[in-house]
């Protein structure tokens, strides 16, 4: 991947500043385009970035264990809304019952940054997660718990600052009602709360 333009972001910036009626030229607004576009490159690594290549590294079930569910919680990420260009922050929850494979635990946060490095819708996001680890380790089932406050929310429009969104995604042996209120249940023992669904 190329990367993000940044002298095109910073001309963007610079007139989106003169837009609204600043001067761009000001002190504290002169090195705001290139702030912007340094953000920005950080923001949407994860375009033209493939997931599945963190799980390509894999082990054997055999030689690990006897294939039993794999629970990663409290995974942070951060991501920014498509529909106004405004962060959401939140918290993944990533369960998956291992095919023939597992992979190293911190090669999860890498596949939840990868995929929330981008424009990104929430519902979207859970459900690329979810495709990612089913196709990506062969497993037999996936559950993904995604829980974050978006700044659309918080700070324009209704100004919610309190709330916050809960998506899930389940797929194979996972979406089995018995088996997602066992995974809910330890979930929520770490956060005191329980996801929805």
């Amino acid at each position: 991947m190329a990367g993000v333009d940044r002298p095109r972001i910073e001309a963007a910036v610079a007139e989106l500043l003169a837009a609204i009626g600043e001067d761009t030229s000001r002190d504290g607004l002169e090195r705001t385009p290139a702030r912007v576009a340094e953000a920005y490159a950080e923001f949407f690594s994860g375009i033209g970035e493939n997931p599945l290549d963190h799980l390509r590294e894999s082990v054997p079930v055999g030689d690990a264990g006897n294939g039993e569910v794999v629970l990663l919680r409290d995974i942070a990420f951060r991501s920014i809304c498509e529909h106004h260009l405004l962060p959401f922050l939140g918290t993944a929850h990533i369960a998956y019952l291992p095919g023939d494979r597992i992979v190293g635990l911190g090669r999860l946060p890498l596949v939840v940054n990868t995929l929330a490095s981008r424009p990104q819708l929430q519902e979207r996001l859970t459900e690329e997660i979810a495709d990612a680890l089913e196709h990506g380790l062969e497993a037999r089932g996936v559950l993904v718990v995604l829980d974050a406050v978006h700044g659309c929310v918080t700070s324009r429009g209704p100004r919610q600052t309190a709330s916050s969104t809960v998506t899930v995604a389940s797929r194979g042996e996972l979406t089995d009602p018995a088996r997602r209120a066992e995974l809910f249940a330890m979930i929520g023992s770490s956060t005191g709360t329980s996801p929805r669904g």
